[in-house]
Parts: C-alpha cells; sequence; structure tokens
C-alpha cells in the first residue's frame, strides 16, 4: 500500500466514523461520538458485571441493600427513553473500607458499603446513584472507548506521514502525551461534571431533594485524601468544583423537584 493510499484511506475511515457515529446525550444535548450500538453495552456491562460479583463479597445488610434497591429503581424510573435497552442492576458490595461506588454500561450499577457512610440519607445516596446512572444513559464508557479508537486511527495516519522520518519515534510519543493529557484526562473531567448535571435532574425528577448533592459533596471532600494529585493530571473534577457547578443548577433542578416530589410523599 502506497502512503498516498494510506493517507486516503485513514481520512476517508476517520471521516465516515465521525459521520455515522454521532449519539445524542440526554438533558444536555450535547453531540457525542460513539460507535458501539447499546446491544453490545448491555452484552459487555452484564458480563463485566458478573465476573465483578464473583469477585468482591456481596452485602447482606438488609438495610443498606433495600436503601440502595429502593432509591436505585425509583431513579431509574424516570430515565425512561433516555435508554430504553437497559437492564438496570444496583448491588451493594461487603467493602466498609471502600468508598466508591461505579457503572457500567447497560444498566449495572455497584456501590462500596463505605460510601453508605458518607450518603446518610435518601437524598445524599440519590445524588450518588444518579450521577452513576447518568454515566449509563450518557454512555460515557463507549464514548471514551470510540474517542480510544479515532486516537489510534490518527496515530496511524501520523506514523504513516512520518514513514522513513529519522524524528518518527520522538513525533509519536509527543502525539500519545498529547492525546492522554489534552484529550483523553479532559474528557474524563467533563464526563463526571456532565454526569453531576444529568443526575441532578434526575434526582429531581424522582422527587429527592437535589440540595442534598451540596451536602454529599461536601462530605467527600472532608474525607478525602489530602494528597491529591495536580487537577491537570486528575481523571475527577476537585469536589469544590463539583459544588460551584451544581449549585448553579440548583434553581432549575428545585423546580423539578417541586413539580415531582407531591407522587412521592
Amino acid at each position: 500500500m502506497n502512503k498516498t493510499y494510506k493517507f486516503g484511506f485513514w481520512i476517508l475511515s476517520g471521516c465516515l466514523a465521525i459521520l455515522t457515529g454521532c449519539y445524542t446525550v440526554p438533558e444536555t444535548g450535547r453531540t457525542a461520538i460513539n460507535f458501539f450500538g447499546t446491544s453490545y453495552e448491555v452484552t459487555l456491562g452484564l458480563s463485566e458485571f458478573n465476573k465483578i460479583k464473583r469477585q468482591s463479597p456481596l452485602s447482606n445488610d438488609p438495610v443498606m441493600v433495600g436503601r440502595l434497591q429502593r432509591v436505585g429503581w425509583r431513579i431509574s424510573q424516570v430515565v425512561g427513553s433516555d435508554l430504553p435497552d437497559a437492564e438496570w442492576e444496583f448491588v451493594l458490595f461487603d467493602e466498609p473500607d471502600t468508598v466508591n461506588a461505579f457503572a457500567l454500561p447497560g444498566g449495572k450499577v455497584g456501590v462500596y458499603s463505605g460510601i453508605m457512610e458518607v450518603a446518610q440519607t435518601e437524598d445524599e445516596l440519590a445524588t450518588l446513584v444518579a450521577h452513576e446512572i447518568a454515566h449509563i444513559t450518557a454512555r460515557h464508557g463507549s464514548e471514551r472507548l470510540s474517542h480510544g479508537v479515532l486516537a489510534s486511527m490518527a496515530g496511524n495516519f501520523i506514523q504513516g506521514a512520518l514513514e522513513g522520518d529519522r524524528d518518527q519515534e520522538t513525533y509519536l510519543a509527543a502525539y500519545g502525551l498529547g492525546t492522554t493529557y489534552g484529550i483523553m484526562l479532559p474528557f474524563s473531567r467533563s464526563h463526571e461534571l456532565e454526569a453531576d448535571r444529568i443526575g441532578l435532574i434526575y434526582a429531581a425528577k424522582a422527587g429527592y431533594d437535589p440540595r442534598a448533592a451540596l451536602d454529599f459533596w461536601m462530605k467527600m471532600n472532608l474525607i478525602k485524601d489530602r494528597e491529591e494529585v495536580s487537577a491537570f493530571f486528575s481523571t475527577h473534577p476537585s469536589d469544590l468544583e463539583r459544588i460551584d457547578k451544581l449549585e448553579a443548577l440548583l434553581p432549575r433542578a428545585l423546580e423539578i423537584y417541586e413539580q415531582n416530589r407531591i407522587r412521592y410523599e
């Protein structure tokens, strides 16, 4: 394959991928690149979630499990058409030293018992669960995979363009650092803030007080290890940044909450 043909192949492939792989994120309206179908996401999420459930202890605390199930299912009901193929599942893992939660494509949410000490009210737990559900409906996982595909295609293009250049390895190394710190990590931080925004709306629609989000993230900030990496290298925004963003979104969220909370009283 000659160099001109290689260039044309990668340019055409990239254009076709971008044109055919777009997705509108619910609640925000952002257009995202996503090359993977929802059926693939459901299959992938189920496989990975089952693997985690085999490897991690499940909580048998009926009170905490009941809280998670109740909050999770209530919020999942307001998602509706945002992700109709989702197979929702909410599991509490018995790891009291782990203050974390995660979401997998297709509707799988895992919560570690350590974070239940932070999310002490159902409104605070709704903040956490709605945030994880938002990652799923926004399809952040497969969007990250899609950007990885594009980065790989661009890397192949650059490698072809520099074929025979004595500084090829230097340029490729610089490209790798540029995509990691200039594209992939900022996307991860923006995904977290977007999940905060969408989750706030979901929680309000489900009749949970969105003001609890400020309390939850403030408590998370207080317990977090002080030795944090620089925000430039972090995959998550700071909790204080999240609180500032959420405060700006509260007026709209409170309107939605007032319209819906009477249904759950």
